[in-house]
């Protein structure tokens, strides 16, 4: 697997523990600028709602989430697509996919969709 993909995968599955996931600054650190998520449930996020919502509490996740059949590809020098399936403990599967983009030597998540897999 390319270097830069390994990268991306990787910040891609840290996003997945909680401990990562309940630290605002780690997870602004991981979110480009004009990131935006368009959630399972259908609910859509940019870097700062995700990330008021980290601050206030609103988002709160005690569960790691296991994630599944991941791949990537780069699909341009500073571009990488991550698809992969999600589950949270006794939840139903989610299918995920993930762009990420190179800014200024960093791989940062630019877009997430998430649609369930029932």
């Amino acid at each position: 697997m390319d270097e830069d993909v390994q990268q991306a995968v990787h910040s891609e599955l840290q996003l997945l523990l909680p401990d990562v996931r309940g630290n605002a600054e780690q997870v602004e650190a991981l979110l480009h600028p004009e990131f935006v998520e368009v959630g399972a449930s259908g609910k859509r996020w940019d870097r700062p709602a995700m990330v008021a919502a980290l601050r206030s509490g609103e988002i709160t996740d005690s569960e790691p989430i296991e994630a599944t059949e991941v791949e990537g590809v780069k699909l341009a020098d500073d571009l990488i697509l991550i698809r992969y399936v999600s589950r949270r403990t006794g939840g139903a599967p989610v299918r995920r996919s993930s762009l990420w983009r190179r800014l200024n030597g960093h791989w940062q998540l630019y877009y997430h969709q998430g649609t369930p897999a029932n």
